[in-house]
């Protein structure tokens, strides 16, 4: 089985979120279970860098309009093959794969992906100018979603595309004249094709046009179907429904491992559990909290977002705090959330920690130091968090959405008897919900037998890639024609 998959970001290259996280340890997992697959993707400044000096040229591009490019070959440091489009004009910049240096969206955006999916299109063609060709063209979000666009508009034929939806929230969209830009006909410009309200958007064209398509749990491909969670593409999306297959994401079990972790001071596994609070008293003692191991400590890694739900957090955190627990916060993103997070610590020096922006190490420490992990998120496609926490013996106090669903087990009676309760869920994104759910929370923490069981229920869950690489390779060998 041959695969080409195209991404825009991929861990250890390039990193904004979770996508980069799935291209590096899917792609590897789906190369251990004998896939021969090719990872495609941009050559910006960091990947150009790494590849120099064990890079060759195997392909040049003139697609018109865009800027002339080279395709390179090279491989991932986890050995994966990679193909670089080495275009300085769109890729060589300050910043990052989206953004500039400030902040705001590249200007460009639909002629830097346009070219992404333009190239994953042509190697997907019987026309491709490399001897290798795939069974199988998988996409990645909106930035390669023009890929199955241009072979639909194209005569000749190509591999069947399945296109993998990361999060909903992110589209793609640009003004009509995009399509212009990216050398797409006008035809391709109506309800069903690429325009979305007046505009182009590169995430629909590829729900439209894509063969199959994916998503990164079974209860978010449910959820998108549907208002509010399907963005306005919940009619698609419910149309495809037939087509659209929930593959839950893994998460990289030699990174995430409490047993090796060389980032915490401590390391544990499920029979050794006591030392657990080692890292506790570590992450205390890194943000000022009175050292304490009978009072909970609940721990969050997360972007600071109106998606992530800290603004629940806020508004019941003074009663929280009551309970007593203690807080310990790892984040960065909206300025104001941030500032009220820094102001909660100010008034409770002893009791909250914060620290602004991102530290891997420290991650790990709260994944390994908190007695209990919360993830309000309003929305959570899959979720990586919960899974890192889980596998740390930190039970999750979380929403009830997407992966989440898909992961956690609640605390109940019946689940509690069977041994399988895993975290604690609320059902409605709302602040109440939530105290509620930490409330149960802390109950439970203070009955030790039950605590331990949850602990090493989550320890014993398999999270690996394995399972998911093997539900897309049966994916692949669905759509790939008969040889």
């Amino acid at each position: 089985m041959k695969v080409l998959f195209a991404t825009s970001e991929a861990v250890p290259l390039v990193k904004t979120g979770g996508l980069a996280d799935v291209s590096g340890a899917l792609t590897t997992a789906l190369r251990a279970a004998g896939v021969d697959l090719r990872l495609l993707m941009p050559g910006y400044g960091p990947v150009i860098e790494w590849i120099e000096g064990r890079a060759e040229t195997i392909a040049e591009f003139g697609f018109s309009p865009f800027p002339r490019a080279r395709l390179l070959s090279a491989a991932m440091p986890s050995g994966t093959p990679l193909l670089v489009i080495d275009c300085p004009e769109l890729y060589a910049r300050a910043g990052g794969p989206y953004h500039q240096p400030g902040g705001d969206d590249w200007p460009d955006n639909d002629v830097r992906f346009g070219l992404l999916s333009r190239v994953a299109a042509a190697l997907a063609r019987a026309d491709s100018p490399l001897d290798w060709r795939p069974d199988v063209l998988h996409c990645n979000d909106w930035q390669t979603g023009l890929a199955p666009a241009y072979l639909a508009h194209q005569p000749g034929a190509h591999a069947p595309v399945l296109l993998t939806i990361h999060n909903l929230a992110y589209q793609g969209i640009f003004l009509p004249g995009s399509l212009t830009r990216v050398g797409l006909p006008w035809a391709a410009f109506r309800v069903d094709g690429v325009e979305f309200y007046g505009k182009v958007s590169f995430l629909k064209a590829g729900l439209h046009y894509a063969d199959r398509l994916s998503t990164v749990s079974p209860t978010y491909a449910r959820e998108i179907q549907h208002e509010p969670l399907g963005f306005g593409l919940q009619g698609l999306l419910s149309w495809r429904s037939k087509q659209l297959t929930g593959i839950l994401n893994g998460i990289d079990t030699g990174i995430w491992n409490p047993a090796t972790d060389e980032m915490i001071p401590r390391r544990y596994k499920a029979a050794t559990l006591a030392r657990k609070n080692d890292n506790k008293r570590a992450l205390q003692e890194r943000f000022g909290l009175e050292p304490s191991v009978s009072t909970p400590l609940l721990g969050m890694v997360s972007r600071f977002t109106y998606q992530k739900g800290q603004d629940l957090l806020l508004a019941i955190a003074e009663r929280v705090l009551e309970l007593p627990v203690q807080l310990a916060l790892l984040g960065a993103g909206d300025p104001q959330l941030e500032n009220a997070f820094r102001d909660l610590a100010l008034r409770h020096p002893g009791r909250v920690g914060v620290q602004v922006g991102f530290d891997e190490s420290l991650s790990h420490l709260i994944e390994a130091g908190a007695d209990a992990f919360l993830m309000p998120s309003r929305y959570e496609p899959s979720g990586l968090n919960q899974m890192y926490s889980m596998r740390y013996g930190t039970p999750v106090i979380a929403h009830a959405t997407g992966g989440l669903v898909d992961t956690i087990t609640d605390h109940s009676p019946a689940a509690v008897a069977s041994g399988t309760a895993s975290g604690f869920l609320f059902h409605e994104p709302a602040a109440e919900a939530f105290y509620g759910a930490i409330g149960r929370a802390v109950e439970v923490f203070h009955n030790r037998r039950v605590w331990r069981q949850m602990q090493r229920r989550g320890m014993d869950s398999d999270f690996s890639w394995d399972a998911a690489a093997a539900d897309y390779l049966a994916l692949y060998r669905d759509m790939a024609p008969p040889a």
